[in-house]
């Protein structure tokens, strides 16, 4: 059981927002990583953003599966992209309530390991109105490379709102 967390860095969105958010040279000495964020998209048109990771890099060579909770229906899938989650966004067909945020946790085990990544996502959309989404990935990321950066950005291409925050921690297993 991970018992020591210590903070490599942390992003804050400023006015205007940010495109992506990018942790790089993520030290080799740690167990495993997890990443904390509180996210919103700019989005205005349509459903609902994903959010996407790309390690070292990359977006390719990603597989998931999930589960999606709404408080009265529960839903599962897979595919093979990069999404580790579901984000509010400032407009859009969902109707999500001013300045709340999505909350996801990102736990990467054995991140510096030549195995295969796997990555645990835990998100939960913030909305004061009658829908809200909670979701369980499953993620795979089918790469040997050790992790040395990771970034996190919308699936739209819209940017990621002011106070929007991303917290990347490195674990040590005692």
């Amino acid at each position: 059981m991970p018992n020591t967390f210590t903070l490599i860095a942390s992003s804050t969105a400023g006015a205007g927002g940010t495109a992506a958010f990018n942790f790089t040279s993520i030290p080799s000495t740690f167990t495993d990583l997890c990443i904390i964020t509180s996210l919103r998209s700019e989005r205005t048109t349509g459903g609902t953003d994903n959010l996407r990771l790309e390690i070292n890099s990359s977006s390719g060579n990603f597989s998931y599966i999930y589960l999606e909770g709404t408080g009265s229906a529960a839903t599962s899938g897979s595919d093979t992209t990069n999404i580790v989650g579901y984000l509010t966004q400032d407009g859009g067909t969902v109707g999500w309530t001013a300045n709340t945020f999505t909350s996801t946790s990102i736990y990467i085990p054995n991140y510096a390991g030549s195995n295969n990544k796997s990555i645990s996502v835990d998100t939960v959309t913030e909305n004061s109105a009658v829908l809200a989404y909670s979701y369980l990935f499953a993620s795979l990321w089918s790469q040997t490379a050790a992790i040395t950066s990771l970034t996190l950005k919308t699936g739209s291409g819209s940017d990621l709102t002011q106070y929007s925050t991303a917290y990347l921690y490195g674990i040590v297993k005692s």
